[in-house]
């Protein structure tokens, strides 16, 4: 594997850096006002930073595509999310703390609810509260055999979504998913995309078959999706690449996984957001990379609400003044994707940025906006990027050749 800018030119003493990462931050313009979530809401944390930072807008993965969470966030750690690219299963499992091997097969579950005709009505199936969900959990663990010669681990995750692993000999990843994506239709059967992942296909829907049995008297969750199927392989760390001692901060376990998926170190879910700084602020000193993670702007999102995603925006803006107190060499603001209300989903239009550093040129009179950080020094660029910048206002790059 070739070594590739910037690794090569990193050194092991610099700045410390953090991360905050607003998930599905970006956003479109609402007919009636002409803008986005983040350019109506109030933020004036940001918009102070933003007047003397470098500001642009990242791409995920390439125009056009709309990324999943696990894609956006490793190009956001500087990882090509085309080449080391990873289901979400893997991530969640990681992200709840299952000690996952080589070869194991891990799968994202939605509990969903199906009507009398085996339709999917809800593909949430309420969105269920943390200890219904590790009822539901436990009730698989009880009543789901496993095939032979594999072992299955449930996990809880959080609310409706769960975790399947599947642990054998020569099991292979390239199955469907049954997750439809859609509400009044049927699950989908998963099935083998090559002959050698036929056992494995045919062992998950065995498996499949008999949570289905053991949920059938549930008034709600009475259905599991599949979806995010991967094999788990290791991923060169951030240590390694970066020589930083990277801490991650992050409610929700998937973001969690692929922090630890890159080698850093992870902590307990605070309870709340403003409990998440302050457990960033109580580890600083042990630490040169903090991720933290706000995931409320891409749920609001994905309900299709303008206004609480605003709300959400504004309510991390709150907390910025406390993470510049730490005065940390490098802020960066910034978000995975953009999950525009209006689309209720991710989307691929680009991402703000903002990298604050004494090391900026800035530009008065700049907002933390779309259209103000497409006018800003960095451009439109791709997401894996912004660690060489991270690492360069850090003071942690060498030049580049003679």
């Amino acid at each position: 594997m070739p070594v590739l800018l910037p690794d090569e030119l990193v050194q092991p003493q610099g700045g410390r850096i953090v991360y905050v990462v607003m998930d599905g931050l970006g956003g479109l313009p609402r007919s009636d006002t002409g803008l986005t979530e983040l350019e109506a809401a109030k933020t004036p944390n940001l918009d102070r930073l933003a007047a003397t930072s470098a500001l642009g807008l990242h791409i995920p993965v390439d125009h056009g595509i709309a990324p999943g969470s696990g894609p956006g966030h490793l190009a956001l750690f500087g990882y090509d999310p085309v080449r080391y690219n990873i289901g979400r299963g893997v991530l969640s499992a990681l992200g709840v703390g299952f000690a996952l091997v080589p070869g194991d097969i891990a799968v994202r579950l939605n509990f969903a609810t199906l009507d009398g005709q085996g339709r999917v009505v809800d593909r949430r199936a309420g969105r269920p509260s943390d200890s219904e969900n590790r009822r539901l959990v436990e009730k698989l663990r009880a009543r789901v055999a496993a095939p032979p010669s594999v072992s299955v681990h449930f996990e809880p995750e959080k609310e409706h979504r769960a975790v399947l692993v599947l642990r054998g000999t020569a099991l292979a990843a390239d199955v469907t998913d049954t997750d439809p994506q859609a509400t009044g239709v049927a699950p989908l059967r998963t099935t083998a995309r090559s002959k050698a992942a036929e056992p494995t296909a045919a062992a998950l829907q065995q498996v499949l078959d008999s949570a289905f049995d053991a949920l059938t008297d549930e008034p709600k969750a009475n259905a599991i999706l599949a979806r995010g199927i991967d094999a788990y392989q290791e991923y060169p760390g951030f240590r390694e690449r970066y020589r930083l001692n990277a801490l991650a901060i992050a409610r929700y376990p998937m973001y969690s996984g692929v922090a630890r998926l890159v080698g850093m170190r992870t902590l307990p879910p605070a309870e709340s957001d403003a409990a998440s700084v302050r457990l960033l602020a109580q580890h600083y000193a042990d630490h040169d990379f903090h991720f933290i993670h706000f995931k409320a702007m891409d749920s609001r999102g994905e309900d299709g609400d303008y206004d609480a995603k605003v709300a959400a925006i504004e309510a991390v803006d709150g907390l910025i003044a406390e993470l510049e107190s730490l005065q940390p060499e490098v802020l960066i603001v910034t978000g995975d994707h953009s999950t525009p209300s209006q689309l209720r989903a991710h989307s691929w239009h680009p991402v703000p940025v903002l990298i604050a550093s004494r090391w900026c040129r800035g530009s008065k009179g700049a907002t933390f906006g779309e259209r103000s950080c497409g006018a800003g020094e960095l451009g439109v660029f791709p997401a894996m990027r912004i660690m060489s910048l991270a690492l360069a206002h850090a003071g942690r790059l060498a030049k580049f050749g003679a």
